[in-house]
């Protein structure tokens, strides 16, 4: 049957776009070539499991009253699971932090454990810089003045006797001297994100340039929890013995508050009384700090009434189950067109008591393939009452090829006429 004038036109078009976008996909140095070399260049990589990335600190707002007055000079309430403020004040100042440093000494050690760095059983020796010389006027564990421990006791000495001698050898011992050793401290807390902080020397004893800030503790607080779970549950021991010296853990809250486990006091003259602490109730766990409040007893009460108040106000929200698709994400020149956007890992987000959660997910514009599975496509945002709460990443379930060069060809063209 003959073809009419229309339909010759119309193919004498659709020949020569085909014709351009061959020369276009030809596999030249600057097409084909390039996204494979980039592909191998930088694979991707699954998402981590660690927990979502944290917003800005607006949950506050959402419950009536808002939170507690505390006479703290600063104080700060932090969901664990979402790294999220719940509340806080005066929360980026850097301030003194006094012994609450020995929680990024005691982190190094767990890491350096973890590794394989460090072993439980090393033994350690004291010297003459790090020895308390018998002072009762810092906290010691007592190491003898050339004697040696094993980095495992040094461990329970820095958390639960809050050891100065302690904290001075195991940083002589891992870095060759305790200035070296800060240097460490402070390349942690800048990979962490302690943006407010820095550390002078390993044990919080008074110097002008040894700093934190009530966010930056909170945020190193949840990455010991999180990162250093072997070692943990020694941050809720009560006391430990050495050199038949017994002492007791100063944190009060763990002899009266069964759910609270950790993690660690602090005292100067200049920093006042400092508590970071941990609870978990019913699944969810809060991150409390208090700095530089009047007494030991203030801290312990002022830490009670943020722990009530966050636990009385706020919720666990789950907004998709692990398996479950998020979203369908577009896909162009692969041989499928779309792929599922699924979680990296389970996500929960904290919320004030009672309220809905919206979720919207953003996928990456302009995914092309190949995609491969587990590849970090875009994220969910989570909302309560219209402010944002949380965010995940969002994977790609499944892998996509890249299609066929004839495939690509019509692809490119149906592109071009918007199918």
């Amino acid at each position: 049957m003959p073809l009419t004038t229309m339909q010759t036109k119309r193919l004498s078009i659709l020949s020569a776009l085909l014709v351009v976008t061959a020369s276009a996909l030809a596999p030249t140095s600057a097409t084909l070539a390039a996204p494979a070399h980039a592909a191998k260049a930088a694979p991707h990589k699954k998402a981590p499991a660690a927990a979502p990335a944290a917003v800005s600190p607006t949950a506050q707002t959402a419950v009536a009253g808002g939170p507690p007055a505390l006479p703290a000079k600063a104080w700060l309430l932090m969901d664990f699971d979402s790294g999220e403020v719940l509340a806080s004040d005066n929360a980026d100042e850097p301030l003194p932090p006094a012994s609450l440093t020995k929680m990024m000494t005691s982190f190094l050690v767990e890491q350096a454990l973890r590794s394989g760095k460090l072993k439980k059983d090393d033994m350690v020796t004291t010297s003459q810089y790090a020895w308390c010389r018998g002072s009762s006027t810092e906290s010691c564990m007592y190491l003898p003045l050339n004697g040696q421990a094993s980095v495992i006791d040094l461990l329970r000495g820095i958390i639960i006797q809050s050891g100065n001698d302690a904290s001075k050898s195991i940083a002589e011992h891992m870095a060759g001297s305790e200035e070296n050793f800060a240097k460490l401290m402070n390349a942690e807390a800048q990979r962490i994100g302690m943006t407010h902080t820095h550390f002078v020397n390993a044990t919080g004893l008074p110097d002008p340039d040894h700093k934190s800030s009530a966010r930056d503790l909170a945020i190193l607080a949840r990455t010991i929890i999180r990162d250093s779970a072997d070692f943990y549950p020694i941050y809720s021991e009560r006391e430990f013995k050495f050199n038949n010296i017994k002492q007791g853990n100063r944190n009060a809250l763990l002899y009266t508050d069964p759910t609270v486990d950790g993690l660690k006091t602090g005292h100067t003259e200049e920093a006042g009384y400092c508590l970071v602490a941990s609870s978990k109730r019913n699944g969810m766990r809060l991150i409390t700090v208090i700095l530089n409040t009047n007494s030991a007893q203030a801290r312990a009460d002022e830490t009670r009434i943020l722990l009530g108040w966050g636990f009385s106000n706020f919720e666990p929200a789950t907004p998709f189950q692990p398996d479950a698709v998020v979203a369908t994400a577009k896909v162009d020149f692969g041989k499928a067109d779309t792929v599922p956007a699924v979680l990296a890992a389970p996500w929960t987000v904290t919320v004030p008591r009672g309220q809905k959660v919206t979720t919207d997910a953003q996928i990456k514009p302009g995914l092309e393939a190949p995609v491969t599975k587990g590849m970090v496509i875009g994220k969910v945002v989570a909302n309560s009452n219209g402010k944002p709460v949380g965010e995940a990443p969002l994977i790609a379930q499944a892998d996509v090829e890249r299609a066929g060069f004839m495939l690509r060809s019509w692809q490119h063209v149906a592109k071009l006429f918007g199918k």
